[in-house]
């Protein structure tokens, strides 16, 4: 389980004025909401979390400290973006319980090089994410596929992941992760010697 930590504060102000001020500042104006739809209003440093923002992925639980005290674990569920000011201006939570299921979506990363590569396929990327099902303990922050051993004309699909104990793959098993195709220029021995290659397994989460 990947986890890292934020700190925030609880905040009573609401509406524009208030959210520029915050802004204006240097803090970030944030809502967390919990499994019943209960929504707490808080603010983060907007540095702190700008920084944290760009190491993490959807699948990666947040300790948020709100005032020093309760910790809440929780997902960033949404974050409002800036282009003209390159900032993030608003950012939504979602509270998970420790021993209560979730669902959610993972990464997909390949790993390896296949030989066909080499002599000219084409490895083609398919799905680059699934959905799991697990408790929170359990949740990997990516799945990663090795596809070193990927024969040309040959798939691997969703079906074919091994993945950790505990964790239900939601996503259409029949999805395609990865496929080396012939190139024009692959010659037809090197590429039937290619096909003789041992069918790929993906690598458990990491």
């Amino acid at each position: 389980m990947e986890q890292r930590t934020i700190s925030a504060r609880l905040r009573t102000e609401i509406g524009k004025g208030a959210a520029k001020r915050l802004r204006k500042s240097g803090r970030l104006p944030a809502v967390m909401y919990d499994n019943a739809g209960k929504s707490t209003l808080v603010d983060l440093d907007a540095l702190e979390f700008g920084k944290l923002f760009h190491k993490i992925t959807e699948s990666t639980l947040l300790e948020v400290k709100i005032d020093g005290g309760k910790t809440v674990v929780a997902f960033v569920k949404d974050a409002q973006y800036n282009i003209i000011t390159d900032t993030i201006t608003h950012v939504d939570f979602y509270e998970v319980e420790a021993g209560k299921l979730l669902r959610t979506k993972i990464p997909v990363k390949l790993s390896g090089s296949p030989e066909g590569v080499r002599i000219g396929g084409i490895l083609e990327t398919g799905v680059i994410e699934i959905e799991v099902e697990c408790l929170p303990k359990n949740l990997p922050p990516r799945v990663i596929v090795d596809v070193s051993g990927l024969a040309l004309n040959h798939s691997i699909h969703v079906k074919d992941i091994q993945i950790g104990e505990g964790v239900k793959i939601l996503s259409d098993p029949h999805q395609t992760v990865a496929t080396l195709k012939y190139a024009k220029e692959v010659p037809v021995a090197a590429a039937e010697a290619a096909t003789e290659a041992p069918a790929a397994a993906a690598a458990p989460a990491k």
